[in-house]
């Protein structure tokens, strides 16, 4: 069993769209397992105040390292996986979507304020993971995220598993287009090649496709697909 443990100081947040669908129905088979952890209940005041000021000034407030270390330090067992959800962080992905769905169990802290003093960062051996260039107010729909991304790549999570062999980034390359019925809509058809029933013609137009569409949009990915 995956066990996804949430350190938020909104815990009604979760776990909202993750129990519906095919995580709702994994949730309720034990394949995965939700956790979310009140940073506020360890505080150390009747106030229960988990932010300060921060020293050599600026705006805003940071949550205190005392406060956050206490709600790890009683939640998590020895060698877990702790990520800190932060736009200065490593750029998140599919490999390391991938690489994550294989842990036992991923701790994930979502930041408010200014974020988390630097010292809990330094002193727990957390990883800090960005979703992008951008700043949210709170790390809770950021969670979102990275869990959809991680569980869906869980075996028997999805009801297809090869499904995900031909998604975007699995190869390197972004996904090519794809078309259901009807055959003509709008006065728009689909490529006579997708229904030729010639497999291998079909794997060359996807595959030109893909190469197509990933040279213009990313041209960052298609450079690296070159090296490759």
């Amino acid at each position: 069993m995956f066990l996804a443990r949430i350190f938020t100081l909104y815990p009604e947040f979760f776990p909202g769209p993750l129990e519906k669908g095919l995580y709702g129905k994994a949730l309720s088979k034990n394949l995965w397992k939700l956790q979310t952890v009140n940073i506020r209940d360890y505080a150390f005041d009747k106030h229960k105040t988990v932010d300060d000021t921060i020293y050599g000034g600026g705006s805003g407030m940071l949550i205190k390292p005392d406060v956050l270390a206490n709600s790890l330090d009683q939640n998590l067992n020895s060698n877990e996986k702790i990520i800190y959800l932060s736009p200065k962080g490593k750029l998140f992905n599919q490999e390391l979507a991938k690489k994550l769905s294989k842990e036992g169990t991923v701790n994930l802290i979502c930041g408010h304020f200014e974020g988390i003093d630097q010292r809990v960062i330094e002193s727990r051996n957390i990883e800090e993971i960005s979703l992008g260039d951008f700043v949210l107010s709170g790390g809770e729909s950021a969670a979102i995220v990275v869990l959809d991304s991680i569980l869906r790549l869980l075996p028997d999570v999805l009801g297809n598993e090869k499904s995900i062999e031909e998604e975007s980034f699995e190869n390197g390359l972004l996904e090519y287009p794809q078309y259901t019925k009807p055959q003509i809509w709008e006065e728009k058809t689909v490529p006579d090649v997708l229904l030729s029933g010639d497999h291998a013609k079909i794997k060359d137009w996807r595959l030109s496709q893909s190469e197509a569409i990933t040279r213009v949009r990313r041209p960052d990915l298609w450079q690296k697909y070159k090296k490759n």
